[in-house]
């Protein structure tokens, strides 16, 4: 409720503001349209579970001036196959929205096939000279690593999820200042489907080359946060990390938190090939009961371990300028276990790609040597 109030304030504000700026309205429109066909199993000669995806996105922008910009994203997605079929609760998943705006919706949902319509970007943004205001579903990203992003306390994301490129974003105000052109102060409240409150502060800066960043707030109205974040490089080779510390509320003074530590490098070679590393440390990772865990959308910045160490590594070449290929593989002790994934991308033509991934998982659960092999065929058109 207290959202709803401030955006509904910043609306009437940004309303009387457009009524003093130039008469002419900017608008563009773009997006693509996806056709994924995804296999799933265990081992290759037991039986397969089948799924089509048709994708589309659509991103609308309004400009008045450069000082004021309306934005609505919409995703619209086709499913059918044997999930649709074998899961009685995969319908409900899809219409469920974790925002305090619930912008999801099933438009079709039968036996064999659901059509699914969800606005994940709803906002209005306003600039005043070193002030930024936006209010609205959107994207706070405070991530400066690659895989893992514990400083990420807005919009936690799945590496898994091949085709949500945007990632999710939350019904938040926003307010950004600027005090000089290489630092910046934010300031973020979101209020999620159950009015849980995450509030918190980022101020970054740069020195010597390298963008430092702290933040602190509070997080679902549960856990206070601590954390600290940076990005840099020397020569060709980038260094990443985040740290972040989540303390319950309820037992500030105690020392049962649980904390996140991630250091990555990236780096360039042969034009347009990378190669990268990153490895993280948890205190307290998350029991994983199946590799479903991976995809799921209630991850959080806390909830990003699954072993006390994991070490990811990946490599994209290009073959040709129209032909990339690329491998990347994460390693969990704890799960005894391992994720490798190899992937081929082609242009087609212009707007026009083709790609082939595999996601291969192979662990311990439940004291059982557990392996799932996911196959994802895509063909995408841009707008």
């Amino acid at each position: 409720m207290r959202l709803k109030i401030l955006v509904i304030i910043f609306i009437i504000f940004s309303t009387g503001y457009l009524k003093g700026q130039d008469k002419i309205l900017q608008s563009s429109l773009n997006g693509y349209v996806s056709n994924m066909q995804s296999m799933i199993f265990e081992d290759i000669e037991e039986d397969w579970i089948n799924d089509k995806l048709v994708h589309n996105r659509l991103n609308f922008r309004l400009y008045a001036g450069s000082k004021l910009t309306f934005a609505v994203d919409i995703r619209n997605r086709f499913f059918s196959g044997d999930m649709v079929k074998l899961d009685p609760m995969y319908a409900d998943r899809l219409d469920a929205d974790n925002g305090l705006m619930d912008l999801t919706a099933n438009i079709l949902s039968e036996n064999s096939f659901i059509l699914n319509s969800k606005i994940d970007r709803l906002w209005i943004d306003i600039t005043m000279g070193p002030v930024q205001l936006r209010a609205g579903r959107q994207r706070i990203n405070w991530g400066q690593t690659i895989v893992w992003n514990p400083n990420d306390v807005f919009n936690t994301y799945s590496y898994f999820d091949v085709d949500y490129p945007e990632r999710p974003g939350s019904d938040a105000v926003r307010l950004q200042i600027y005090p000089s052109y290489s630092s910046s102060l934010e300031l973020a409240a979101a209020l999620d489907s159950e009015d849980d409150l995450t509030l918190a502060a980022m101020y970054r800066f740069n020195i010597l080359g390298y963008d430092i960043q702290f933040l602190s707030g509070v997080v679902d109205d549960e856990d206070i946060v601590f954390g600290t974040g940076w990005s840099g490089g020397f020569g060709s080779t980038s260094f990443r990390g985040e740290i972040s510390w989540f303390q319950a509320k309820d037992n500030f003074s105690d020392t049962t938190g649980t904390g996140l530590f991630t250091i990555g490098l990236d780096r360039g070679f042969s034009g347009t090939g990378m190669m990268q590393i990153q490895a993280m440390y948890c205190n307290k990772p998350l029991l994983l009961s199946s590799f479903n865990d991976f995809y799921s959308e209630n991850l959080s910045a806390k909830s990003l371990a699954f072993s006390k160490f994991s070490l990811f590594g990946s490599i994209t070449y290009p073959i040709t300028s129209l032909f990339n290929i690329g491998a990347s593989a994460i390693w969990y002790p704890d799960l005894e276990g391992f994720y490798a994934g190899p992937s081929i991308d082609i242009s087609l033509a212009e707007n026009l790609d083709f790609s082939f991934i595999w996601q291969h998982f192979n662990a311990e659960l439940d004291d059982e040597r557990t392996r799932a092999n996911l196959i994802f065929i895509r063909m995408k058109y841009s707008f």
